[in-house]
């Protein structure tokens, strides 16, 4: 017997030998498998990780993928349960699911994320778990298919990192806030530990030159943070600046421009650990695998550089498409931090004006003693329109205002530098609160019309919807009162020497800029060595709470014995004022003190041109008695002048007035509102040289108005006698 496909024997067939041949049918490939064989095939073939488990949880079967996947053939693992041969929670989590499903028929659906005993890394799954029914609908077994899907899972995850970056980071406006809300994002989520490292002008709102830093890269650290606490010797102080070798990722990423990812154990890494031994010692200390530097560019500009380190327990190591991760990152990180620049920049200028233009330290005055505080918002607020200022006054007197414009920033600081320069301007010329006010008025509201919102910036005009409010008073030694006015200003507080508290009724008056509504002023009588208090609505308003019952705080607080003002001006601030961020706080304690009668003289002189000779006796006796005999000849002089002028022009009573402190001041009233005015008298004149020359003899000179009258004062200044 032969093969058709085997050549014949050619020997001679012998006489009577039998010949058989054998026929066999070769399927054909044209020809459709059954229906078992396909659905074997399909099982066996199919690239989802298939399994059969009973009712009890036991392995039937499994595909080739899931004998793949978890390592073990098929027979190996044949009536075991799925914990009894795979360790770990989410083997457990499974097993429980496949017993559930087995009991109720219901398919469940979940996604783990595990590592099997085939794989070197952990895989994402989306798993399966559906029940197998006879006809008659009852559960014979429990079915599981299982899909990796890791690159997806990969990408939703840096998906939602960049999303929680993009709500997370940016909200502070704070330099080193925003580097660490990078580090708070990353941390165990991307990296085991992240550093930002950035150019030191950056703190101070600069902007670095263009191009790469100059190697080697000396940054400060801005903020660090890991999933494991680093010991003293493997970590750099936030806040500390650090030069970073030309070999290390960090001067590499700048000199690059791009991200740069490094395995521990590439060369570049070993010099530079060898040069760096910080650096070194955090990689010993947690056997970092490897690491990602990317710059910290914005507008062309590098602001710093980020380091991203995982360590040995991280899933794995970082691969080349985390570097497109950590480049929208922090890109993201590089526009905040920029903003965070640019605020820090001009919150420094806005505060820098305010400081300037707000007094520096206690004003020492005789009739005064002083403490004050200023507080700017924290936060994105930054420096604001709040502002005080103590203005001596001629006749021994003092000036006490504060301010609130309403805004924050270098508009806020520069609208209220204008407006304190108003005050002082209108104060200089002797105008009683109330007056002072509708004239502050009238230059805010008549700068109305010139101002235009696109010119917010412009520095020539005082925008008419403003909002500021102002309280001003004038406090005067020699009668022991003070009188004051406010526009929209909260009220100040009397605080007596007893300890007892009561907010001034003052008429409240409307915000400056309204224009056309009149001011009034109230007239208190101040106690020897009593307080006042006065302060802008910072300090009284708050979150939890009402003006009302901020009022009633304050007075509490203000109540407390202390043993100096500078003292009432801390625990104030403490109990009204504990979070900074809140809103700025301009406050101004004020302690009253008499001139007493030792320092004063006055005399009443009737209107008769021979009473002046005997004015400028007592004037010299009263000099004398003060020690101030070198002043007797111009204060002669003065007198002279002054008492002749109102004989001559004025009506009713006069006053003449001396007053020693600081300076020697001269003081004559009339009932006349008839104001003398300095000129230069020519040759043929026969008067007009006397206010002339009492202009030249002292510092300076003026008049107030009174409601019966005017005073014409002058003042010397005793350090030069």
């Amino acid at each position: 017997m032969h093969r058709f496909d085997e050549p014949p024997d050619r020997r001679t067939r012998q006489p009577g030998q039998e010949e058989a041949f054998l026929v066999t049918a070769v399927p054909s490939e044209s020809q459709t498998p059954s229906d078992d064989v396909l659905m074997r095939w399909m099982f066996e073939q199919q690239s989802l990780a298939l399994g059969f488990y009973d009712r009890e949880g036991r392995a039937l079967r499994g595909n080739a993928a899931i004998r793949r996947a978890s390592g073990f053939p098929d027979g190996a693992v044949r009536g075991l349960r799925l914990t009894e041969f795979l360790q770990g929670a989410v083997f457990e989590e499974l097993e429980r699911r496949i017993l559930r499903v087995g009991e109720t028929g219901e398919t469940e659906y979940t996604e783990v994320f595990g590592l099997l005993p085939s794989e070197p890394k952990a895989h994402a799954w989306a798993v399966d778990v559906f029940p197998l029914k006879d006809a008659n609908g009852q559960v014979r077994a429990v079915g599981l298919s299982a899909t990796d899907y890791s690159e997806q899972y990969n990408s939703r995850r840096r998906l939602a990192l960049l999303s929680e970056a993009r709500t997370r980071i940016g909200a502070s406006l704070d330099v080193y806030g925003t580097a660490q809300e990078l580090v708070d994002v990353a941390v165990s989520r991307f990296a085991d530990f992240v550093s930002v490292d950035l150019v030191d002008g950056v703190f101070r709102g600069e902007l670095p030159p263009s191009g790469p830093p100059a190697a080697p890269a000396v940054l400060r650290r801005a903020a660090q943070g890991g999933s494991r606490r680093l010991p003293a010797e493997a970590a750099l102080d936030v806040g500390g600046i650090h030069t970073h070798p030309q070999s290390s990722p960090l001067a590499r990423c700048l000199a690059t421009g791009r991200a740069e990812l490094y395995d521990i154990e590439d060369p570049a890494i070993i010099r530079w650990l060898g040069e760096d031994p910080a650096h070194a010692a955090h990689v010993r200390c947690f056997g970092a695998h490897s690491v990602v530097a990317v710059p910290v560019r914005a507008h062309d500009v590098t602001l710093g550089a980020v380091l991203f380190v995982r360590y040995a327990t991280f899933n794995e190591p970082f691969e080349p498409h985390d570097l497109t991760v950590t480049e929208d990152l922090v890109a993201r990180v590089a526009v905040c931090l920029d903003n965070a620049r640019r605020f820090t920049r001009e919150r420094g200028i806005a505060m820098a004006l305010q400081r300037s233009l707000l007094p520096r330290g206690p004003t020492i005055h005789p009739a005064v003693e002083t403490a004050s505080r200023y507080c700017p918002a924290g936060g994105s607020a930054g420096a604001g329109g709040d502002w005080f200022d103590v203005i001596p006054l001629p006749g021994a007197r003092v000036g006490l205002v504060v301010g609130d414009v309403v805004g924050h920033g270098i508009s806020a600081s520069a609208t209220m530098g204008r407006l304190r320069t108003a005050v002082r301007t209108l104060a200089d010329i002797d105008l009683p609160p109330d007056e002072l006010l509708t004239h502050l008025d009238d230059i805010v509201t008549h700068a109305g019309p010139t101002y235009d919102a696109e010119d917010a910036d412009s520095t020539d005009v005082i925008p008419g919807e403003v909002g500021a409010t102002c309280l001003y008073a004038v406090y005067d030694p020699v009668s022991g009162t003070c009188s004051l006015a406010r526009a929209g200003h909260p009220a100040p507080i009397l605080i007596h020497p007893d300890g007892t508290t009561r907010v001034v009724d003052l008429p409240a008056g409307p915000p400056l800029g309204l224009g056309s509504l009149p001011f009034e002023a109230t007239e208190l009588d101040m106690p020897e060595e009593g307080l006042l208090a006065l302060f802008t609505d910072g300090l009284i308003e708050g979150r939890d709470h009402d003006i009302d019952e901020g009022m009633r705080s304050l007075c509490q607080a203000l109540a407390r014995p202390a043993p100096s003002l500078e003292a009432v001006c801390d625990s104030v601030l403490d109990e009204m004022h504990p979070d900074p961020d809140a809103d700025d706080v301009a406050l101004l304690v004020v302690r009253a003190r008499g001139l007493g009668e030792e320092n004063m003289a006055s005399w009443d002189l009737p209107r008769d041109p021979a009473v002046v000779a005997e004015a400028r006796r007592c004037a010299c006796d009263r000099l004398t008695a003060w020690g101030l005999d070198e002043a007797a000849f111009v204060t002669e002089l003065i007198v002279s002048e002054l008492v002749t002028n109102a004989i001559r022009y004025a009506a009713g009573p006069i006053r003449l007035r001396l007053l020693k402190n600081q300076t020697l001041t001269c003081e004559v009233s009339d009932s006349s509102s008839t104001s003398p005015h300095l000129r230069r008298a020519r040759v043929s004149d026969e008067g007009g040289r006397g206010l002339l020359l009492v202009a030249q003899l002292t510092e300076r000179w003026g008049t107030r108005y009174t409601p019966v009258g005017k005073t014409i004062w002058a003042e010397q200044n005793l350090q030069q006698y």
